[in-house]
């Protein structure tokens, strides 16, 4: 065997076994660790974060709302499966160039092509025996294929388990939620609804589910941050839209209404701007500090509270209260809404899109051709 040869064989057996740490380490912190890592390096990381803008810069050229949304909704599930094609490509890659490199201990490769091939085998653990390894170093490392084969299968099955339970959990609440405040979510009509049928102090003991949603949420999805962009099933939901409305409602009740109880909607600001704010760290969002709405809009719920019968702060003690507490999550909450592309709601996301009666939103009403996104 030549020296150029000899470089060759280095060559590929040392790119091989750096393309199977990396692969193993990016397993390792986006499956194994429950902890976002901030690490540019990782393939999963840079798939994530431009496979769904490539995806949503296609979905905006679709002019049905229906069929956009459609191809929004099963990016999630796509990215899963992309995911693990590409870390079982890259392991079968990286042990084909081992092997390939280390071939004059292996009985059957002659090329690239058959090293892989014996690669994928091997990691498959299918073993058909037409290329066998004949010294000690590949026929450990053929072991090891297997056994790493084995165990990646097992942890992305188990992965794909968890994220479609973490899903469920989350949409169970986003949809009883949406039940009260409707769909899209609005906190004033959330408030106005529970008026109507004499239920306000009810509304306001949402704290329990609300909090523990927000605290499954956080945990989750920053975990697993592929949940962030997993869409409802159903139209006008989302689980930033839901966040978003309850964070509304319960500022609304700090500030605006003039009721005893707000323990509980101070607990659901306070933990609900820690989700915002850490979901918006990790895709590094800064906020402005804009309260996200105008003063004549906030004006108009408070005339169609009061219209209901609801006790108010003075006007202007309210309208002060409020953009102070929510200019604290507006901003960011307003950026990761227009980034997942929600359905637009009330004091959310580009509402120029959507507007209506009242102040109100309703997803019937979709934008023209060449609106701004």
């Amino acid at each position: 065997m030549t020296f150029a040869e000899l470089l060759v064989n280095a060559a590929c057996a040392t790119v091989g076994f750096v393309l199977i740490v990396l692969t193993m380490f990016d397993v390792f912190f986006s499956v194994i660790v429950p902890r976002p890592t901030r690490s540019r390096l990782r393939a999963s990381v840079l798939l994530s974060r431009n496979a769904w803008k490539v995806w949503r810069h296609l979905a905006g050229r679709i002019t049905d709302p229906d069929k956009r949304e459609e191809l929004l909704g099963i990016y999630a599930p796509t990215q899963l499966l992309m995911l693990a094609v590409m870390w079982l490509s890259f392991l079968i890659g990286g042990y084909g160039l081992v092997f390939f490199g280390l071939r004059a201990q292996t009985h059957g490769i002659d090329s690239l092509g058959s090293a892989f091939y014996f690669a994928g085998t091997s990691f498959l653990t299918i073993g058909y025996g037409d290329i066998t390894p004949t010294g000690p170093v590949t026929r450990l490392l053929a072991v090891v294929a297997g056994a790493t084969g084995f165990g990646i299968v097992a942890i992305v099955t188990t992965f794909l388990f968890s994220i479609f339970g973490s899903f469920q959990t989350r949409e169970a609440f986003v949809i009883t939620f949406g039940a009260r405040s409707g769909a899209p979510p609005s906190a004033v009509d959330l408030l106005l609804g529970a008026q109507k049928l004499g239920m306000l102090d009810r509304v306001l003991g949402l704290a329990e589910p609300a909090l523990t949603w927000m605290a499954q949420v956080l945990e989750t999805h920053l975990a697993y941050p592929v949940l962030i962009v997993f869409r409802s099933t159903h139209d006008g939901l989302s689980w930033i839209g839901t966040l978003g409305a309850l964070l509304d409602a319960a500022t609304l009740v700090l500030t605006t209404l003039d009721h005893p109880q707000t323990g509980e909607a101070a607990l659901i600001v306070k933990l609900g701007r820690h989700v915002v704010d850490d979901i918006a760290n990790y895709f590094e969002l800064e906020n402005s500090g804009d309260v996200g709405i105008e003063r004549s809009e906030f004006e108009q719920a408070y005339t169609r509270f009061r219209a209901a019968g609801i006790a108010l702060r003075p006007f202007d003690d309210a309208w002060e209260g409020f953009r102070r507490t929510r200019a604290a999550y507006a901003s960011r909450l307003n950026q990761m809404a227009t980034y997942l592309q929600i359905p637009p709601q009330q004091w959310i996301s580009d509402r120029s899109l959507l507007a209506g009666r009242h102040g109100r939103y309703s997803i019937a009403t979709r934008p023209p051709e060449g609106a701004a996104r």
